[in-house]
C-alpha cells in the first residue's frame, strides 16, 4: 500500500460509520466503472481506432467546431 493511500485510510477511520460506508461505496463504484471501461475498450480496439480516424478526418475537413462550455 502506498503512503498516500495509508494517509487517506487513516483519515477515513476518523469519520463516522455512515460517512465511511458512503465513501467506500463511491470508491468501489469507481473501481467497477474502471473495470467495465477497460473491458469495453479491450473488446473494441478496432472500433475505437475507426472512430478516432473519422473524428480526425472531420476535423481536417473543417466539419467540427470548438466546444463552448458556456453554451451547453
Amino acid at each position: 500500500m502506498t503512503e498516500l493511500l495509508e494517509r487517506a485510510i487513516a483519515k477515513l477511520k476518523t469519520l463516522s460509520a455512515s460517512e465511511q460506508d458512503a465513501l467506500a461505496s463511491m470508491i468501489l463504484e469507481e473501481l467497477e466503472d474502471e473495470r467495465r471501461w477497460d473491458q469495453a475498450f479491450s473488446r473494441s480496439p478496432d472500433a475505437l481506432a475507426k472512430l478516432a480516424a473519422t473524428a480526425m478526418a472531420e476535423y481536417r475537413a473543417g466539419k467540427t467546431q470548438e466546444l463552448d462550455p458556456e453554451t451547453l
